[in-house]
């Protein structure tokens, strides 16, 4: 999980591990090697030591430049268990499969049968992946997730083959990363009086202070981790909406001249503020500061695509630039039309500063509005229509439509799902998602990178409510990001149902509160809690 593209069975045993297992790694393998004694070792009981590269029943890494980089091979026979991988990234996906052919008992952090030797079956096992970009979201800003949970979450998506971890990191509900020319986006925004407790039109409030961030020190710990993984970690800096929790530290990056931006309080609810940054060089100044501490904290050369830098650029409500002098002076003075192309020049503005620095600008499909920045790219979320008219203007997409990987939908239609949001998204709908849009040429399917499942947490208030709806789905979404599977009807669901029976106990392993095939359990219900149900199907678009 997720299916491998090739698997021969071999005549023979298999190969035990016990004591005497030995571990040879060929150059450019460490991180797997690490991974594997750490890991694995523990797991199991078994300290792998270092031994020939010939040794019978020994586990030996190497790198085969005749594979594709992400590519393996795994072979178990008579000369023990061989993972070649194209890149340093294909030995440790290999290594990654080693695991779930030893058993649930491998995906634990102490051994629970040690006079038990497990094996694997002689066997050949070729993989590849299908798409790049294999990505999961999890929004930080809404409710703060610990340090320790991300580093768990990395783990849960390694072990999936995920390789990239997009953190949603500010919101007008909270700022989570430390800015230390600016310590009062930590001080002041990144904590909140009160929280809605379900949906924004629900009466239920958490009457208590609520957030958090991450250290300096936190953020380069989670992508040195990230890296031993060979995940790369995109951070996203919201701009110019979805900013009141930084306004209300620094009341001048708001409107003033509309509304008394010192009044302002880090928000407590959901929806969209309409309290959006101003236009002025004294905000871009600002947020430069900003992005030159988040470059050193997320390194481009970290691991895959860490070279992009998310900025948010949706839902920006445009009220305030259509009262403020400030705005329309600006819009006249760049000879604009607009508020959307006032966007624009503002997303722009940060794609040029980023591109001098040697990194990329990534943004939500809103960023299309008003002219797309030469070189950025988009994460489509309204559906399928803005990475369409992204990839056939020449810029890479990231497909992640809300109504089909948005992970806090709702699972199944009964009143038991714990505060409903969004269209029913079954284990199967996930299973059936196809991130390349009908109607794109070769051409314009090659910009996109791959896809991405977004985990939004204004109603997750725990990493338990968060695991119940990750999983089972998110195990769904890697094979359609690994695999390469047929069209989506022709999938053959009743297959992947019978690997999730094993893969459940591999989730209980990892101590995973995922939602049972039959429904949530008693504790994983929220009665009496409102939530934000759409009927019907989604909308294909």
């Amino acid at each position: 999980m997720p299916a491998p593209r090739a698997i021969q069975d071999r005549q023979g045993s298999a190969v035990p591990f016990g004591p005497g297992t030995t571990l040879w790694a060929g150059e450019g393998t460490e991180r797997t090697e690490r991974w594997l004694r750490a890991t694995l070792g523990a797991a199991l009981g078994l300290p792998l030591r270092p031994g020939p590269r010939d040794a019978r029943d020994g586990v030996r890494l190497l790198l085969d430049d005749a594979l594709e980089p992400e590519a393996y091979r795994l072979t178990a026979g008579d000369g023990g268990v061989e993972i070649r991988g194209g890149g340093p990234a294909g030995v440790f996906w290999g290594a990654q499969t080693l695991r779930q052919l030893l058993g649930p008992d491998a995906f634990r952090r102490a051994p629970v049968r040690p006079d038990t030797a497990p094996a694997v079956p002689y066997q050949v096992i070729e993989d590849a992946p299908r798409f790049r970009w294999r990505g999961l979201l999890l929004d930080v800003a809404r409710h703060f997730m610990p340090k320790e949970g991300v580093l768990r979450y990395l783990d849960l998506m390694a072990a999936h083959k995920l390789n990239v971890l997009h953190l949603h990191l500010t919101d007008d509900q909270g700022w989570r990363i430390e800015i230390k020319r600016y310590p009062r986006l930590t001080e002041i925004a990144s904590w909140r009086t009160r929280t809605k407790f379900g949906h924004r039109a629900s009466p239920l409030w958490e009457e208590k202070p609520h957030g958090g961030y991450y250290t300096q020190d936190d953020i380069r710990e989670i992508v040195a981790y990230a890296a031993e993984r060979h995940i790369g970690v995109v951070p996203e800096i919201d701009v110019p909406g979805h900013s009141q929790a930084a306004i209300a530290a620094y009341p001048e990056l708001g409107n003033t001249d509309v509304i008394d931006t010192t009044a302002l309080a880090v928000w407590d609810n959901w929806g969209i503020s309409s309290n959006i940054l101003a236009p002025t060089d004294a905000t871009l100044r600002f947020y430069e500061g900003v992005f030159e501490e988040v470059l050193e904290l997320f390194p481009a050369d970290a691991a895959a695509f860490s070279e992009f830098v998310h900025v948010g650029g949706d839902e920006c409500r445009k009220e305030q630039w259509t009262e403020s002098v400030t705005a329309k002076t600006r819009i006249t003075d760049l000879g604009l039309a607009d508020e959307n192309e006032l966007q624009s020049w503002f997303i722009g503005h940060f794609d040029a500063w980023l591109a001098a620095r040697g990194r990329r600008l990534i943004g939500w499909d809103e960023i299309l509005e008003g002219g797309l920045a030469p070189g950025a790219a988009v994460s489509s979320w309204r559906g399928y229509g803005g990475g369409v008219a992204a990839a056939r203007a020449g810029h890479d997409v990231v497909m992640c439509p809300e109504q089909y990987v948005y992970l806090d939908h709702r699972q199944a239609p009964g009143e038991d799902e714990p505060v409903p949001i969004g269209f029913v998204r079954t284990l199967e709908d996930v299973y059936r998602f196809e991130p390349v849009p009908d109607g794109l040429t070769g051409e314009e399917a090659r910009h996109v990178l791959g896809t991405q499942a977004n985990v939004w947490t204004e109603v997750l208030e725990d990493t338990a409510r968060v695991d119940y709806q990750a999983f089972p789905r998110l195990a769904a979404f890697a094979e359609v990001a690994w695999s390469p599977l047929p069209a989506p009807a022709d999938r053959d669901y009743a297959g992947f149902e019978r690997r999730m029976a094993a893969h459940y106990r591999r989730l209980d392993a990892l101590g995973v509160a995922y939602r049972p095939p039959a429904g949530p359990r008693p504790w994983q219900k929220r009665p009496g809690v409102p939530g934000r149900p759409i009927e019907g199907p989604p909308p294909n678009r």
